[in-house]
């Protein structure tokens, strides 16, 4: 675990492969996605190693619900009881009504090549025992709710990776939590810098890129990825990354 402040009120967390994040206003922490299940302890400490207790954690905001975003949030529930916000359609899929995520056929293609062979191997381990994770809890954040939260945040649908994908932007202070919408990196591809997930990972690849460049209409000045580092954000910026919609 790598705790970095990357703004007044903004710390973000590397975990397994994975980030998560923490906004404080001074009383109250949201945190924002939670890691995969092996980060669960980790992602407990962060909360105090930023100076909050536990009981302190106003709400959890989750960008969407597969395994890498999700896994502390049990331990938060019992521990803090605090609700748990995504957007309207990601609440069915947090409740598995639906589910989508790369496919055990999907995985199995990973292992033609090094990289993928070493992702395979370190997702098995940091998911054993927690296939069949739901966040029961979840229920849509509404406006009012999560503009009342710390970081005074508006969510940002972004369908794609997942059809209910949610980003949150805090306007204060210009920072854009994309999840996986929009990231910086990942284990499976060795280029860094403004990209969409391999599209394996993508339940519509067309509409993936589609939301991604209109992030790039947002008032953005900082990005944090759910994978890859945080970065800084231009204006056209996203789109010149992007590249034309695939056909």
């Amino acid at each position: 675990m790598k705790i970095d402040q990357i703004s007044d009120s903004v710390y973000v967390v590397a975990g397994t492969n994975v980030n998560w994040a923490l906004v404080s206003d001074g009383s109250g922490v949201t945190v924002i996605d939670a890691g995969y299940p092996a980060d669960s302890a980790d992602v407990l400490r962060s909360v105090t190693e930023v100076g909050h207790q536990l009981t302190d954690v106003a709400a959890v905001l989750i960008t969407h619900a597969h395994l890498d975003h999700i896994g502390a949030i049990p331990a938060l529930v019992e521990q803090v009881g605090m609700p748990v916000y995504t957007g309207a359609e990601e609440v069915r899929h947090a409740k598995r009504e639906y589910l989508q995520q790369i496919s055990p056929a999907g995985m199995i293609k990973q292992l033609t090549h090094r990289r993928g062979r070493s992702w395979v191997a370190h997702t098995l381990r940091v998911i054993y025992g927690h296939i069949g994770m739901t966040v029961p809890t979840a229920t849509a954040g509404e406006p009012a709710t999560l503009a009342a939260l710390p970081g005074g945040l508006v969510a940002i649908p972004t369908p794609g990776h997942t059809t209910g994908h949610t980003a949150y932007l805090m306007p204060s202070e210009g920072v854009l939590f994309s999840g996986d919408a929009l990231v910086t990196g990942h284990p499976l591809v060795e280029p860094t810098g403004l990209q969409l997930l391999p599209s394996v990972f993508n339940h519509d690849e067309a509409l993936t890129h589609a939301t991604a460049v209109e992030l790039g209409t947002q008032p953005i000045r900082t990005l944090v990825p759910g994978h890859g580092l945080p970065t800084t954000i231009e204006d056209g910026q996203i789109a010149r990354a992007l590249g034309p919609q695939p056909r």
